[in-house]
């Protein structure tokens, strides 16, 4: 398949789930007419090529399975790295999978219109993913015991990564001069909202769901073999170490770069200009915000920073370097099941 080939050529990729069910999944061409609709739901707003009201509500009611797992996150905060690493681990370091279908269909948006289509109710241990606050999921993941993985990033790092995206994406608004940009992302107007509403919504409520496990882009970055161990011990996926060097090559930026069944480069030139941006624009680097920021745009952003998650007992990576990750676990006597809790310090 080369990128020449069409949408529906491209997105009608067959999947297969419980390696016995063959489903084959169209994207309607006619979404292409919706690159420039904004749908708005709950005062968030959403892009219209892939998400409608229909599409909204179905997320927010979905049925969760307890053998689900959920990534959760903010754009351009780790979301296909999470999707790669939990889709090869699922497979004990078999990369097959992630070499042959695209990880909008091994780990579908729910909030996404596509998602019914490519799920199958009957299927054990899928893999959901999600940038939906945590307000607009909370009654469907109440008394759920799906694992919830939450991965978050320097929000200066996202804000340039979510910037550089506007320019490539053709279903995102212009993002005008990255002053613009970046005022809309602090005030949380841009699509998906607030970062501070987001990251707060999902760490605060963490102790009401009841698997979760809390992961930063930088942690990753830095220890992708711990951080694999620590996603490993959560899923209840134990690796051997022939699997686990498999899963850490399958799931470095280098081997991402070249997949395109992960890198994007599948989908047509009319949605996404990779010539404009690469969708894997830095490859895992942590940090390059400085190489974007001005002095004066780094400080008001520190200052609204500060203000916007002072209700927070978070202490974030990014806010002090040399402090490492710490997650609490216990079992529930009620479920038998590791049940992970935040603590006043994550990382």
């Amino acid at each position: 398949m080369t990128q020449e080939s069409s949408f529906e050529e491209i997105i009608s990729l067959e999947i297969q789930t419980n390696n016995t069910h063959t489903h084959t999944h169209t994207h309607k061409s006619a979404n292409m007419a919706r690159l420039e609709v904004t749908e708005t739901f709950h005062g968030i707003t959403f892009p219209g090529h892939l998400h409608t009201q229909d599409s909204l509500h179905y997320a927010t009611h979905f049925k969760f399975q307890d053998t689900d797992t959920l990534i959760v996150t903010y754009p351009k905060s780790g979301t296909t790295w999470m999707q790669e690493i939990v889709t090869v681990m699922s497979c004990k370091g078999d990369t097959v999978r992630a070499q042959t279908q695209p990880n909008w269909n091994r780990a579908p948006w729910l909030e996404q219109y596509y998602c019914p289509d490519v799920l199958n109710a009957s299927q054990e241990n899928r893999i959901l993913t999600t940038h939906l606050p945590y307000n607009l999921l909370a009654a469907a993941l109440s008394g759920s015991k799906a694992k919830v993985i939450y991965v978050a990033r320097n929000p200066k790092d996202v804000a340039v990564s979510y910037y550089y995206f506007h320019k490539m994406a053709k279903f995102l608004p212009e993002s005008g001069t990255f002053s613009e940009f970046l005022s809309a992302f602090l005030e949380g107007t841009v699509h998906y909202g607030s970062w501070f509403d987001h990251v707060k919504g999902w760490t605060n409520n963490a102790r009401n769901i009841h698997n979760f496990l809390y992961v930063t882009y930088e942690e990753m970055s830095r220890t992708l073999r711990a951080s694999l161990e620590r996603v490993s011990e959560f899923l209840q996926c134990p690796l051997v170490e022939e699997e686990l060097t498999s899963t850490l090559k399958s799931c470095s930026f280098s081997s991402m770069k070249k997949n395109c069944m992960v890198n994007y480069s599948l989908i047509p030139q009319e949605i996404m200009d990779h010539r404009k941006s690469k969708f894997m624009r830095k490859a895992g680097k942590i940090g390059d915000w400085v190489n974007t920021f001005s002095e004066e745009q780094s400080c008001t952003f520190d200052a609204i920073y500060t203000s916007r998650m002072a209700d927070s007992s978070l202490t974030f990576v990014w806010c002090n370097p040399e402090q490492e990750p710490m997650l609490k676990s216990r079992r529930d006597p009620d479920h038998h099941q590791a049940h992970h809790i935040l603590e006043q310090t994550l990382a």
